[in-house]
């Protein structure tokens, strides 16, 4: 007979990264929460997302060390998870790395949702990589009975909820406008992606540019990122004196926290548009031809993708314009004194 929700005392939830995909699988986190009330979860991850997992009210106790580097620490990890005896355990990774944890529990396995073979609660679709990672998840769950209508599988997913970050920093200095200088209205620019793809990446003339008619516009231009999207803020900041640099300066929680003030924010394809995105501030996400939108594009209230082959090729007044019809941007007050809303400059691609 199967188990009833309550029945099930130690939940184990495995999700590593890369960022992107952790904000994704919050989504996924909330309804095991919801499910398994009254369960203590566990959550297995990576060093990068220890904090921001310990503020969320999903899971109770957060380890670290989710990506072994040896055999031996890796039999050591799975004789950790074998000596609490998880009830049962959703592998949100899915990955080959994942399922050797699995293969190693042998011979005393959980239950287990994900996609290794053998596994109590296989994920039964073949073209579950064809899906949008939030839709996919959801549909690994309902299929172990947790969430879509506890069983009903397909639809759409709903986008994370960060809402809960408001709650445990309020009142926290760090989490506030003055601790930044940052001033309201402002807009968040996110110009980096993953420093080994740089064709995710807008040209940063372009962000530079933007920034200089959001500025005119009224808006205060708020540069977030890390050390990797130096050079670019420099030519940013180069073409916009006014814009702000948080280059980092800013851990996950602050992000939710800006970007939940913030009026919009336009960035490529990476991490922290997720975490914006999510927050439900108005976003633009820039793609190219490097990753499919259809399969992993930020879910939020109010989000536009802007997709290219090369992002070379999109112009500033496209954005410009898109921005306008968002409804962000007044279509009456003109970026630029000397150039008229919608053309672009011969850098504009």
């Amino acid at each position: 007979m199967a188990k009833g929700p309550l029945q099930y005392k130690k939940i184990l939830v495995i999700k590593l990264g890369a960022l992107g995909d952790f904000v994704q699988a919050l989504a996924a986190c909330r309804s095991i929460h919801e499910y398994h009330q009254g369960a203590k979860i566990t959550l297995l991850t990576t060093s990068p997302y220890v904090e921001i997992a310990k503020s969320c009210p999903y899971f109770d106790f957060v380890w670290d060390g989710g990506r072994p580097d040896s055999f031996m620490v890796t039999w050591s990890l799975v004789q950790k998870i074998r000596k609490e005896k998880f009830d049962r355990i959703y592998d949100l990774q899915t990955s080959s790395r994942t399922n050797r944890y699995y293969t190693l529990l042998w011979p005393f396995r959980p239950e287990w949702s994900g996609i290794a073979k053998g596994a109590s609660h296989y994920h039964k679709n073949r073209k579950r990589t064809k899906m949008h990672t939030l839709d996919r998840q959801a549909e690994q769950l309902a299929m172990a009975g947790v969430g879509l209508g506890q069983g009903r599988v397909g639809g759409t997913a709903s986008a994370p909820d960060l809402s809960w970050a408001t709650e445990v920093q309020k009142g926290a200095a760090r989490t506030e406008l003055t601790w930044f200088g940052v001033r309201k209205p402002f807009a968040l620019i996110v110009p980096g992606s993953t420093p080994n793809r740089p064709a995710k990446r807008w040209p940063a003339q372009n962000y530079g540019q933007l920034a200089m008619r959001l500025r005119r516009a009224g808006f205060m231009p708020v540069i977030i990122g890390t050390e990797t999207e130096q050079e670019d803020t420099y030519i940013i900041q180069q073409a916009c004196p006014g814009a702000l640099s948080l280059i980092n300066r800013t851990d996950f929680i602050q992000i939710i926290m800006l970007a939940r003030q913030a009026h919009l924010a336009i960035g490529n394809d990476t991490g922290p548009m997720h975490l914006i995105a999510s927050s439900n501030c108005p976003s633009m996400v820039l793609f190219s031809s490097e990753s499919n939108p259809d399969l992993c594009a930020p879910r939020g209230a109010d989000v536009t993708v802007l997709k290219r082959k090369k992002l070379a090729e999109l112009g500033v007044g496209e954005v410009w314009e898109t921005l306008q019809t968002m409804g962000k941007i007044d279509p009456h007050r003109p970026p630029h004194a000397d150039q008229p809303i919608g053309a672009q400059s011969s850098s504009d691609g």
